[in-house]
């Protein structure tokens, strides 16, 4: 550095030197939108404690499978399920096909905006609801109408799209699982045609890897073209015990990561939590009132009560949103 003598030099690459390499560990933070608190750390260590050669605690790459819930878990579910929005927008879609939905329940609540009304008729109603519109159509028609309402349809109270609700922390999270080797599936109690239509391009999750409640299928030819009907009967609740159940049929391999936000993932937690070897359980614990919503129990979605009293007795990591999580959303 002509100009500056030498022991100041030294100062001057000396301080360079300092600011680069701090910039540099900034950069290198993978989990930027976690705060320093302990679910940061158990999740580092763990990742640490089971990617690391010659570690005892060491996964083999073709082990490393970690299971994510959906709804609640990877993206918001307030104030109802997403996917229950996609039908009732769907009905109403519909509707002009249908009149006879016009003095007919629930759909006359559904076209009439009445939520309380269509709610009050419990899970046969809503399941009235699903079977009309999620069957009696191909999966590619399927497909095209939820990869349509991603793009279109937009949250009550954000105004942000759906798929624009999903949780930053939990983004990173995903992404730095899969560059330690870990293979991420989505196992959700939410259709899995529905999210495998968006999942991709939302987490880099392929469709391949998500399992969810599922209903029957029917090949046939119209004309001279093979499809598949989607059809009026469940195969799969991937909900509660149907999680391990799920992870079975459809992955094959215990999972040694899972992450979890309601009573309904008790039984994948303790799935993966009862398996050999070091293995991560965690619950995102909705207390961000502010930011997001605060809830757990009791709750008629994403209720938190069994689960987190297991995860004190067993040491799962749970997640406090409003003290753990920097940011909670992409667009904050």
């Amino acid at each position: 550095m002509r100009g500056i003598p030498r022991p100041a030099t030294r100062i001057v690459l000396g301080c360079v030197a300092f600011l680069t390499a701090a910039s540099g560990f900034a950069q290198t933070d993978p989990l930027p939108s976690w705060n320093d608190t302990a679910p940061k750390k158990a999740i580092l260590k763990f990742v640490a404690d089971t990617t690391t050669n010659g570690a005892p605690s060491l996964v083999p790459p073709d082990q490393r499978i970690a299971t994510f819930d959906n709804d609640g878990t990877l993206w918001a579910e307030q104030p109802m399920y997403f996917q229950l929005a996609f039908a009732l927008e769907r009905v109403k879609q519909m509707a002009p096909q249908h009149p006879e939905w016009k003095t007919t329940e629930p759909f006359k609540s559904v076209l009439a905006g009445d939520m309380k009304a269509v709610l009050a008729q419990g899970s046969k109603g809503l399941m009235t609801v699903m079977a009309a519109t999620h069957t009696g159509m191909t999966t590619d028609e399927f497909s095209a109408e939820v990869v349509a309402w991603s793009k279109t349809a937009r949250h009550p109270k954000t105004q942000k799209l759906y798929v624009e609700m999903v949780y930053q922390p939990m983004l990173e999270l995903l992404t730095y699982l899969r560059s330690q080797g870990f293979k991420t599936f989505i196992v959700s109690g939410g259709g899995q045609e529905f999210m495998r239509a968006w999942t991709e391009r939302v987490y880099g999750v392929p469709p391949e890897q998500v399992v969810g409640s599922d209903l029957d299928m029917k090949y046939e030819l119209r004309g001279e073209k093979p499809v598949l009907i989607k059809l009026a009967k469940i195969s799969l609740v991937d909900d509660g015990p149907g999680k391990p159940a799920g992870i079975q049929r459809f992955i094959g391999r215990r999972p040694f990561f899972a992450f979890g936000n309601s009573d309904g993932d008790q039984q994948m937690l303790e799935w993966t939590w009862a398996g050999d070897g070091t293995r991560f359980c965690g619950i995102v614990h909705h207390t961000d009132a502010e930011r997001e919503w605060a809830y757990d129990h009791p709750s008629k979605i994403g209720q938190l009560d069994k689960a987190l009293v297991e995860a004190k007795a067993k040491g799962w990591v749970v997640v406090d949103m409003k003290k753990d999580w920097k940011r909670v959303f992409p667009f904050e």
